[in-house]
């Protein structure tokens, strides 16, 4: 009888200590929380995630962390407070953060990635907290250049400038040298910023922006042209191709049908003559308006001020009609005529000589 109370005793004292033990480890209970435990991501990229690590016990708990089923080739930083950590203590009741940066290389294939954050305490309890991560698309483990608006129109004096973004997707930094194939006469000019350049250096995964401005020949006749452009460093490149449409150059003359761009005139009369308007550009000009600048108190009409359309290379003969003031002195004036459309515009200076009147 006494044996049997002896081996009740020890059950229940026994029985007692495994209670007492499961409440302490209840206790020493450690939560890891973040709200973005699923992200999506492009091959070379980093995430950082921040935990806040929550201590539901009394007391303090000194945390070691490790990350499990993290894939090949991937690899994690632990940091807290710009350090980084072997071990945390939080407080009891407290919460630390710490930071977890995840780094996914360059090479690896499309599809779902799962990994855990485990952090265990110095009496052997864990918690764990799972990630989800999207990588969107295959690994190239090459560079690339990408162009959001590959095509530019413009006439033959405007300047194009496109936009590119180098992406070095190598394990290794790059110094790329920049070239582009453009036609005779013309000029292309990278830029980053408003530094003219010739090459860029981009650490692995680094994306850079770089404006490519190319400036059309003068002679430029309205077509479209390709622009191949290239960055090549030590065993990669990377190639993209522009597009400049030439609408055509816009340019006027105005002259007079022998060259000469003088005249005389009378005091207070009157005098003619033809002007050649000519449209010397590639385009067509449309609304071309006829003005004159005229000595003070002489008048100046034309029988046809605006010639509404002028194709590329046509010339239309327009009549001035100069009249003299009346108290004109003897001696060299001058008349400056001008055509002018919304593109271009031209001017011609006459020198009229202006005679006194013989009454």
């Amino acid at each position: 009888m006494k044996q049997q109370l002896a081996k009740i005793i020890l059950s229940l004292i026994t029985v007692g200590g495994l209670f007492l033990f499961g409440a302490t480890s209840v206790l020493a209970q450690v939560d890891l929380y973040t709200p973005y435990t699923g992200l999506s991501v492009t091959p070379g990229e980093s995430i950082n995630y921040s935990v806040d690590v929550n201590n539901q016990s009394s007391s303090v708990e000194h945390l070691t962390f490790d990350i499990n089923d993290l894939p090949e080739e991937w690899s994690s930083t632990i940091t807290s407070g710009g350090n980084d950590i072997r071990q945390l203590s939080v407080d009891g009741n407290g919460t630390q953060t710490i930071d977890l940066e995840i780094r996914v290389p360059l090479q690896v294939e499309k599809g779902d990635y799962h990994f855990e954050l485990v952090a265990k305490t110095s009496e052997g309890s864990k918690s764990t907290l799972p990630f989800l991560v999207e990588v969107s698309e295959k690994g190239t483990f090459d560079s690339e250049i990408n162009v959001d608006q590959p095509n530019l129109e413009g006439h033959t004096t405007a300047s194009f400038t496109y936009s590119i973004d180098l992406r070095n997707r190598t394990a290794n930094e790059q110094n790329y040298s920049l070239n582009a194939q453009v036609p005779a006469g013309w000029g292309v000019q990278f830029t980053s910023g408003s530094d003219s350049i010739t090459s860029v250096t981009l650490e692995p995964g680094e994306e850079g922006t770089i404006n490519v401005d190319v400036t059309p020949a003068e002679n430029a006749t309205a077509d479209t042209y390709e622009i191949p452009i290239q960055a090549s460093a030590s065993g990669t490149s990377a190639e993209a191709t522009l597009e400049a449409v030439i609408t055509g150059s816009y340019a006027l003359d105005i002259t007079t049908p022998d060259g000469r761009l003088s005249t005389d005139i009378t005091a207070g009369r009157s005098k003619t003559v033809d002007l050649l308007v000519k449209n010397t550009g590639t385009a067509t000009l449309n609304d071309v308006k006829i003005t004159a600048s005229t000595p003070p108190n002489w008048e100046s009409e034309f029988d046809n001020s605006t010639i509404p359309t002028l194709e590329a290379g046509d010339t239309t003969t327009i009549k001035a009609t100069l009249t003299a003031s009346d108290d004109a002195i003897a001696g060299d004036y001058e008349a400056t005529f001008s055509a002018e459309a919304t593109e271009t515009s031209a001017n011609a200076a006459f020198r009229v000589s202006v005679e006194t009147s013989t009454l």
